[in-house]
């Protein structure tokens, strides 16, 4: 229906189809951050007694199911868009998340509102593997750490966007309600867009790109250095059965924490310690992620350029930088500039292993036909992860609504501190190259 209705656009010059699918795969995961935020947002409001009078504890509960769907949604993404593409996948996920946004936001009852939240978080899985794995198949490796660099910056940019369009939303309409619904009304002029532009792989454009899509062999005159790791898996191997997946995964799962505590809280930690109402709140959380996009290009610049498409040495630096700025973060001045600040430096050193775990060393790993079901693997391990962080400041909250935010901060530390530990064995692990394509003159040599 939406195919014949609604026209899809391919450009009449082939260089610019890799920059349309770049272009609409980072709005679309742009896009998806917009509804994801809104409970984050809401909460300020949603904890007064005379509108729901939320508890903490309760509001724990919601982001717990949440986080659950969340995770259970990566596992069974992933291996969807490498079966049938991520047209399908994230179009009708996209529309799930709209329909739940709105929903939620006409909600009166907390139970309504858990079960609305459980559902958008299944539909908030369909973003991330499925469109990194378009991405993917559009990019070959030795490009892959500058172009996702750029790309992933979508999910900071996202959320810091979010966050001040549902505050700005709640404000200035007087209602907590269109902190969500706002934001899916332009989910779905989004959602339009990607029918319009996207497409799974280059076949499908009518027009030859002139970039080879496949990762070229490493040059005979650049042998690999004797201490350099090389992953034999095939495309064909299951990244079930990939031992640097699986070492990933178990990474992402003690560093998506504290992306998760932060995403989720930062609206109502900084109401708690500064008395900011809901759209101060929002901006100030932002900035968390506005340092994102420049942390995620300067990792991707830094394991291509420095460290020759290595991506784990910028990971354990920026790990261990990261445990040391969470450990103290409490103890910050309670004013907005030293907590913008950290907020800054956190969203700084986070995004950018975040991004090359999660998107980077996923393609490169997972190769280009599996690169979904290895991008869902990881997150769906860090997502478990994320739900242990999303629910730490409730788990820690005293009976009269008190926070032990110093607590909070010093464990993520540690779970922070533990992911570079675990990652330091892989160093020097690099992806080997995927064969390039065999041109006519080759084949008949």
């Amino acid at each position: 229906m939406a195919r014949t209705i609604i026209p899809r656009i391919t450009p009449s010059d082939p260089k610019w189809c890799r920059a349309q699918i770049f272009f609409i795969t980072w709005l679309a995961y742009v896009g998806f951050y917009l509804t994801r935020k809104a409970f984050a947002v809401a909460k300020i409001e949603l904890r007064k007694e005379e509108i729901w009078g939320i508890s903490k504890s309760t509001m724990g509960y919601i982001d717990l199911a949440y986080l659950v769907a969340y995770a259970i949604g990566q596992f069974i993404w992933g291996i969807t868009a490498d079966r049938v593409g991520t047209r399908r996948v994230v179009l009708t996920g996209m529309f799930v998340s709209i329909v739940m946004a709105v929903v939620a936001g006409a909600s009166t009852i907390t139970v309504l509102l858990g079960v609305v939240l459980f559902i958008q978080g299944l539909a908030q899985s369909t973003g991330w593997a499925p469109l990194t794995k378009n991405i993917g198949n559009f990019f070959n490796q030795r490009e892959r750490g500058r172009v996702l660099g750029f790309w992933c910056s979508n999910y900071a940019v996202g959320g810091l966007i979010a966050s001040t369009y549902a505050g700005w939303a709640a404000q200035y309409y007087g209602d907590w309600r269109y902190a969500f619904w706002v934001p899916a009304a332009t989910l779905g002029v989004i959602w339009i867009l990607f029918i319009m532009l996207q497409r799974d792989k280059p076949e499908d454009f009518s027009v030859n790109l002139p970039v080879p899509v496949t990762d070229p062999a490493p040059p005979a005159t650049q042998p690999m250095t004797s201490g350099e790791e090389t992953e034999t898996d095939r495309p064909t191997v299951s990244p079930y059965r990939n031992p640097i997946v699986l070492h990933l995964a178990a990474v992402y799962f003690f560093l998506k924490p504290t992306r998760y505590m932060i995403l989720f809280w930062a609206p109502l930690y900084l109401n708690e310690k500064l008395g900011t109402d809901t759209t101060e709140s929002g901006f100030l959380s932002g900035m968390f992620e506005l340092a994102g996009p420049l942390g995620v290009v300067c990792g991707g610049f830094l394991s291509d350029m420095v460290f020759r498409s290595r991506r784990m040495p910028v990971c354990v630096i920026f790990f261990l930088l990261l445990a040391v700025l969470l450990f103290f973060f409490n103890g910050l001045p309670a004013n907005r500039i030293a907590l913008g600040a950290g907020l800054l430096g956190i969203g700084f050193l986070l995004f950018a292993p975040d991004s090359l775990i999660s998107a980077t060393a996923a393609i490169d790993f997972g190769s280009q036909k599996g690169s979904g079901t290895a991008a869902g693997l990881i997150n769906g391990i860090g997502s478990i992860g994320a739900a242990l962080g999303g629910y730490l400041p409730a788990l820690l909250t005293s009976d009269d609504d008190i926070t032990n935010w110093t607590l909070v901060f010093r464990i993520l530390a540690c779970f922070v501190l533990a992911a570079g530990l675990l990652l330091i064995p892989r160093w020097n692990a690099v992806p080997t190259a995927e064969a390039a394509p065999t041109t006519d003159k080759e084949s008949e040599s």
